[in-house]
């Protein structure tokens, strides 16, 4: 079983920044990848990026291009998510989720593991 946890949720003001970490547990011995995908209040979730384990294709939803960067420290078994220039609509939960070794996939349907989610507010 494979277990996932979020940190690094807050509350910021629009054009602050957060750093978010999904720490990985269990059976971690595959080379999956791993992405970040969140909900606003009264919307589907939806993905923001996601990355190989490798490094070697990364994946950001267009609306946040050039302001989040997502990376990871395999040693760690640790996912990261910096977000700078936060917008108001970017308030929502984050949640980390674990894909497989296979084929890099951004489909929500392709990620079996999920943590728990860590609320982000951004207010104006």
């Amino acid at each position: 079983q494979v277990q996932l946890a979020e940190s690094g949720g807050g509350a910021v003001q629009a054009g602050g920044s957060l750093r978010l970490s999904c720490a990985a547990s269990g059976r971690i011995s595959d080379k999956f990848y791993m992405g970040w995908f969140r909900q606003a209040p009264g919307k589907e979730r939806e993905i923001v990026s996601a990355m190989t384990w490798s490094g070697d294709n990364i994946f950001y939803a267009r609306f946040v291009k050039g302001r989040f960067t997502i990376s990871r420290d395999n040693a760690k078994n640790t996912l990261y998510l910096q977000m700078n220039s936060l917008k108001p609509e970017d308030t929502a939960v984050y949640y980390c989720a674990r894909g497989d070794s296979g084929e890099f996939q951004i489909g929500q349907q392709y990620y079996a593991y999920w943590g728990q989610g860590t609320q982000v507010t951004v207010s104006s």
